[in-house]
């Protein structure tokens, strides 16, 4: 993570010895499932072994089993929805008419609103990243340790009421977002304006991806709670890399469900955990009086874990619904309906927050205030060689890269 938190927990701890609830989680949030029950001990494996950055895990649940992307789900932030304040509350009806047209007159004067729907990917483009690919060659891993993965480790960079890939052109048609990496991203963002515009907040600069979830917020002061770590990890969650192939410039991926409405109580799928070493509860020693957020003791704090699937369509960079270009794979492959693999996201969020009574709330959900909507977008856009040489390395090698290249066991 950019914070000092990932080194000062595991100073002086052996790579492999690290308590995993974080893989746990993996596998339960987000309202999908990683793979199958075969699979599933197969990611946990992943990232136990991982640990380095991973609080462990006494317990373990079943994984949900819902897979991403069913027909008529409902998406965050649809036009029609009704505008949050800076808080994530609800707007006051009198002011529901005032942003309404406030938003309409923005997105006129900056450009064409495009409607949602299945975007094609530039054939053209996709088969000379595809060839630049097949034509790099691995770097030797010296030391590396053999978990495939590498990463972007992104700091905080503001917070707005937009989506650019549910609400595109529409500014302040969604819930309160926080963003991090790519620092200019509004309603308006398109693919081109992440090449454009690279100022990130991510390490390596050479990701000019943007990644966003909704606003945390303290339920009794209304304060919003930022992230203080966000990593973005590329990996496989599968026992082999047959196939792989580098991530396509554009892609537009959602994973969770920012409608959910349901409880998350002490052990449920889909809250937020305590990261921790040593004793100590994932679920906190107590919990809020709404019972769906844990307090953490000393030294944990709140977590939560994303995993987005490993399967593309390998033609279109979204999708109406921002999932059906996508899908999880198996250790056999990708299915038919989503042939290539590339690498998995798993967004690893760490919050300077430890718990309270009161509880927390996220935009998306100000109401029920519980963490079952917690959700997350990644529109990608990195240096294609960059792309290439990572997932050559680290993916095809099989072998664990940090920021900047291979992980030799150090920070």
């Amino acid at each position: 993570m950019p914070s000092s938190m990932f080194r000062e927990r595991n100073a002086g701890r052996p790579r492999g010895s690290v308590l995993a609830a974080a893989g746990v989680a993996v596998v339960l949030i987000g309202g999908v499932a990683a793979c199958g029950s075969g699979d599933d001990a197969v990611a946990r494996q992943r990232l136990h072994g991982a640990g380095v950055n991973r609080p462990l895990s006494p317990q373990s649940s079943a994984p949900e089993t819902s897979q991403p992307g069913a027909p008529g789900s409902l998406q965050p932030g649809a036009p029609g929805s009704l505008p949050p304040d800076a808080s994530g509350m609800p707007l006051s009806s009198a002011a529901k008419g005032a942003a309404g047209a406030s938003a309409s007159a923005s997105a006129g004067a900056a450009q064409p609103i495009t409607k949602g729907g299945w975007i094609p990917v530039d054939r053209a483009a996709w088969a000379a990243q595809v060839a630049d690919y097949q034509a790099t060659k691995a770097d030797p891993p010296g030391n590396a340790g053999n978990l495939p993965e590498f990463r972007a480790d992104c700091k905080y960079s503001h917070r707005k009421p937009d989506d650019p890939i549910v609400a595109p052109g529409l500014p302040g048609a969604s819930h309160m977002h926080s963003f991090v990496g790519n620092k200019a991203v509004d309603a308006g963002t398109t693919a081109d304006d992440l090449m454009k515009f690279t100022a990130t907040t991510c390490k390596p600069t050479v990701d000019h991806s943007a990644y966003w979830v909704p606003t945390l917020y303290e339920a009794a002061t209304r304060k919003p709670v930022e992230t203080t770590g966000f990593r973005v990890y590329y990996r496989s969650l599968r026992t082999n890399s047959t196939g792989i192939k580098p991530m396509p410039n554009g892609l537009r991926m959602i994973a969770g469900d920012a409608k959910k409405r349901k409880p998350t109580p002490r052990g449920a799928q889909g809250q937020f955990y305590c990261a921790f070493y040593g004793p100590g509860d994932i679920d906190g020693y107590a919990r809020s009086h709404n019972g769906n957020w844990p307090i953490c003791g000393d030294p944990a704090s709140l977590h939560f874990m994303l995993q987005f699937p490993d399967c593309w369509d390998g033609k279109n960079l979204d999708s109406p619904n921002h999932k059906d270009h996508i899908a999880f794979g198996t250790n056999d492959g990708c299915p038919t309906t989503h042939p290539v693999r590339i690498p998995a996201l798993t967004f690893d969020i760490a919050y300077g927050a430890k718990g309270s009574k009161a509880g927390y709330y996220l935009s998306s959900d100000p109401t029920g205030k519980s963490a079952s909507s917690m959700h997350g977008d990644a529109f990608l856009m990195w240096d294609p060689d960059a792309m290439n040489q990572r997932v050559r390395n680290c993916i095809a090698q099989r072998r664990t890269c940090n920021n900047t290249g291979y992980d030799s066991f150090s920070f």
